[in-house]
């Protein structure tokens, strides 16, 4: 008896994702059966139709994106890859690029992880791969998630949060109450300053 796979078993069976194979559907690229109560079903014809030469594939990127925080993380950048590259193995994803950065996580100006979004927004990218979500951004990530929606590009995060070292979150962290407290000061020198403008007002 035939297999018969449902959406998510399907997409792992042929290497995509299951928005690749929504995708797909809505292109016509494939034909989608149903059962009596509506839901997506497969079986190994559909799988040999999708891996055929012949079947028109995605040309688009798939991208794996890996981060550590400072050079002394190189260690942890290469255990990241490698558990990337078992993962991608495990889904079935065929992966075009990977790109391997060296930066904070508040650092929105990443050169690498600015070439990534800049292809993400070109529509070049099909799937975005990351360990965490914190390896792509600290803060921020679901504003990036809706530019890669929006792209047509899914971000597929592994939640492996294991290789997410918790003293980059320290670090960022102090960042956050340095940038604060510099404002704080900040503002404060402007009180002193408009109080002694106030003062010499009255006296004058």
């Amino acid at each position: 008896m035939s297999s018969v796979y449902r959406i998510g078993d399907f997409a792992k069976r042929v290497g995509r994702s299951p928005s690749t194979i929504r995708r797909w559907e809505a292109e016509g690229k494939i034909t989608v059966r149903r059962s009596p109560s509506g839901q997506r079903y497969f079986d190994e014809s559909d799988v040999a139709a999708v891996l055929a030469p012949g079947f028109t594939r995605d040309d688009r990127k798939i991208v794996v994106y890996c981060r550590v925080s400072s050079a002394g993380q190189r260690a942890d950048l290469a255990c990241q890859v490698e558990a990337m590259e078992a993962f991608c193995l495990a889904r079935g994803l065929a992966v075009d690029e990977w790109v391997r950065e060296v930066g904070g996580g508040m650092d929105l100006t990443r050169p690498k992880m600015l070439a990534v979004m800049a292809d993400v927004k070109a529509g070049r990218v099909a799937t975005l791969v990351v360990a965490h979500k914190d390896r792509l951004t600290r803060f921020g990530y679901d504003y990036l998630a809706h530019e890669a929606e929006t792209a047509g590009c899914e971000i597929l995060v592994a939640n492996q949060e294991s290789l997410s070292p918790r003293e980059e979150m320290v670090q960022d962290l102090l960042a956050i109450v340095d940038t604060f407290s510099g404002r704080l000061h900040g503002l404060r020198r402007y009180e002193k300053q408009l109080k002694v403008a106030d003062l010499t007002e009255v006296s004058s």
